[in-house]
Order: structure tokens, then C-alpha cells, then sequence
């Protein structure tokens, strides 16, 4: 899989580095729940998408980073 004394990146390194795509596909996801009458499932995967936003935020700003705009 890897080369030797490569480093593999751990669940939140990926995690950091796909979050729109991971934030996207969670939005996608309770559209289409909510199109189908799932308003509960929906609910539940935007507050996944939520968490995961609100941390992302907290982590920028322990490091220095400007928040994003947008």
C-alpha cells in the first residue's frame, strides 16, 4: 500500500483535508432525505455537518487562521 517510512495520514488529518467534500456530501444527503418526507434522517446528518463545521472553526482558531468567508 505505502512505501516503506512513509507516513499514513490519520482519520483527522484526511478529515481536515476533505471537509468541504465531506460537508457537501452531508448536505446532499438531507436534500435528498428531505425530499423523500425523511425530515428526522435529515436533521440528523446536517447536525454531523454542523459539528463537524463548528470544530473545524474552534481548530482555525486555536491555530491563528482567519475564519473563512463565504
Amino acid at each position: 500500500m505505502s512505501g516503506q517510512g512513509e507516513e499514513l495520514p490519520t482519520v483527522g488529518e484526511l478529515a481536515d483535508l476533505y471537509l468541504g467534500n465531506l460537508l457537501y456530501s452531508l448536505e446532499l444527503t438531507s436534500l435528498t432525505l428531505d425530499d423523500q418526507g425523511k425530515e428526522p434522517e435529515a436533521a440528523f446528518y446536517r447536525g454531523i455537518a454542523r459539528k463537524l463545521a463548528e470544530a473545524h472553526g474552534r481548530a482555525s482558531r486555536s491555530r491563528g487562521q482567519p475564519p473563512v468567508k463565504g
